[in-house]
This record gives structure tokens, sequence and C-alpha cells, in this order.
């Protein structure tokens, strides 16, 4: 009897499971989305032109200078001169220079009317010397929005002869410049030296300090 009863309440249950199967199976798959060939965002970047100017392939540069040249005791004087440079590597190069001025009568010279230190020929300070540098910060400076320009920041020391007051004197000179190269063949360089050296014109022996603010025009060969 139970047997029975169990028979009659399962035969529904399994009428409705033969039926459902086949419906599942027959049930089709989800379409697949179509992708895009190119991205959704397309981001228009007007590309920036600068025009770079390169130090040509030669490492020699040459030109001349004007300036200002305080001499100690002397006064402040208009300075000209010619100026040599190899460069031996990218950052390294020694130099060559030489320079003259005229310069002025002392304070004293001028408070007593009539005496006269140096004659008009000893009064021209004259030298030369021979120094080395080194690019302490190159880089790049920027003129507007589309221009830049090799530059750098250097020290420069070295040694050489001063002319003055009839004798030559030994000297050290050391400094500072900041070139920028302007054209592929052409820089411009600002600078400031210290000529170091010793004499006796007051009765005893004096170390002087000459200071030159300098202008260079160069040209690469």
């Amino acid at each position: 009897m139970e047997a029975g009863l169990r028979v009659l309440l399962l035969a529904p249950l399994l009428a409705a499971l033969t039926v459902a199967a086949p419906a599942a199976a027959a049930t089709p798959p989800a379409p697949e989305i179509e992708r895009p060939d190119r991205p959704v965002f397309q981001p228009e970047l007007e590309r920036r032109t600068i025009d770079l100017a390169a130090i040509d392939s030669h490492d020699i540069e040459i030109g001349p200078y004007i300036g200002l040249l305080s001499v100690e005791d002397f006064g402040v004087n208009p300075v000209l001169g010619v100026r040599a440079a190899y460069h031996v590597t990218e950052d390294l190069f020694v130099e060559a220079a030489t320079g003259s001025a005229d310069t002025q009568r002392t304070s004293y010279e001028r408070l007593s009317g009539s005496a006269q230190l140096l004659t008009d020929a000893q009064r021209r300070f004259s030298y030369y010397n021979m120094s080395v540098g080194y690019n302490i910060l190159p880089g790049e400076s920027f003129i507007g929005s589309r221009h830049a320009f090799n530059s750098a920041l250097y020290l420069i020391a070295g040694i050489g002869v001063t002319t003055f007051a009839g004798s030559d004197r030994h000297t050290i000179n050391f400094g500072f410049g900041y070139r920028l190269v302007a054209t592929d063949w052409l820089a411009i360089h600002m600078g400031v030296r210290d000529y170091v050296f010793s004499h006796d014109l007051f009765g005893a022996d004096k170390t002087t300090n000459n200071l030159e603010l300098q202008l260079a025009a160069t040209w690469f060969f």
C-alpha cells in the first residue's frame, strides 16, 4: 500500500523533469558583444616643434671679447681681448686669452696735481694666460616656447703673465662664465675673471685683485 502511494506521488515529478530537460538543452547561447577596432576615446595631441641649436662637430672656438677691467688703485677701464678654446671632452676645455686696457690715474695722482707715478706707456695693462675650464651645469636655455639653446655654466682657472707699470708679473686667474650656443657655429659668453698678482708701486709688495667683466662672441671651427 505504501509502495503504491510513493509511486503515485513521484510520477508527476518525473514527468516534469522529462519535459524540462529538452527545453534547457535547446536554449540558444548568449550572443557575443562586438568590440570596436578603435578605442572609444582618441586624444588628439598637437606636437610642438622645438628648434634645438647644437654645437658644431669641430672642437675649436675663437673670437673677440669686450668688457670692463677694474685694476686695483687704477680705476675701472674698458678692455679688449681675444680668446681661443679647445674642447677636450664634452665638459672639459682649455683656453688661451690675451687682452689689454689703458688704466686711469690713481687718486693720489689726481689729488696731488702734477705728481705722476707712471708714464702713459706704463699705464697699459696687458695680459695673456692659459686656463682650464669645466662645465658644471650643462643644459638648455629656452627663449619662447619653440627655441631651445645648448648652454653651460663653467668654472675656469689658469696662469699667465701681466705686463703693467713697466714689468712682467706672474698672474693667477680664476672665475666663472656662462656660454649660450646661439647656432651650430656661434656661441655667446658672459663671464667674470679675477687676475691676481703682486707689485711694489707704492713702496711695499702688495697682492692685488683685478676683476674683469667680459662679453664674448666665439665661432666654432
